[in-house]
This record gives structure tokens, C-alpha cells and sequence, in this order.
């Protein structure tokens, strides 16, 4: 799986515990909203977290 930037704002948008979750990384490692997605991503999407499953069905190779 790979991450793309346009799908993680999109399965953000989506959902306030992952739009609240951003804003803590972005706050809590003084990160900019760029980097905090990418470490969204590892923690909650790519390791197999519960995000996993909607993040691949919004892949465009898949439709």
C-alpha cells in the first residue's frame, strides 16, 4: 500500500477523530500539516490500523 496525499486529506475529511488526530500530531511534534498526514498515515492507515480498510477503498487503481 502506498500513501497518496489527495486520498489521506480525503479519508480525513471524512472522519473528526482522524481530523482531530492530525491537529494533536501537528501541535504535539510542531509538525506542518504535509508531514503530520504522512505520520497520520504510518500510524493509523499502514500499519494495519482501523483506517486501513476505508484508505484502500478509496484508491483509484481498485474502481
Amino acid at each position: 500500500m502506498k500513501y497518496i496525499k489527495s486520498q489521506m486529506q480525503h479519508l480525513i475529511k471524512d472522519n473528526r477523530d482522524l481530523q482531530r488526530r492530525l491537529k494533536e500530531i501537528m501541535k504535539e511534534h510542531k509538525l506542518e500539516k504535509d508531514f503530520a498526514l504522512k505520520a497520520l498515515y504510518h500510524s493509523e492507515v499502514a500499519s494495519g490500523g482501523k483506517y486501513q480498510t476505508a484508505y484502500q477503498a478509496l484508491d483509484p487503481d481498485k474502481k
